[in-house]
């Protein structure tokens, strides 16, 4: 059986989760997909949703921010203006 793989980076704020997948390109280019989702439980049993209710949105929106700031982040040059001492 094939493991299952697992996000570059997640965030989870509660029942809201945003977790960010690196997909790379044959001449090694790199772009980022966002999967934002929702934990609820039915029974025993654990699942994900991707619908929100009304007051899931302030931290569905919280989440994304965040995946989009530690996006951009990895898109910056470690240090784009070094100090020289």
């Amino acid at each position: 059986m094939a493991q299952k793989k697992e996000p570059d980076k997640t965030f989870r704020l509660g029942r809201i989760k945003a977790a960010i997948w690196a997909n790379r390109t044959e001449d090694g280019k790199v772009w980022f997909n966002v999967e934002p989702t929702r934990r609820y439980k039915e029974g025993d049993k654990w699942h994900d949703a991707t619908t929100f209710g009304h007051d899931d949105l302030p931290i569905v929106a919280l989440a994304i921010n965040m995946a989009y700031e530690w996006i951009w982040r990895q898109k910056m040059p470690a240090d784009p203006n070094p100090v020289e001492e």
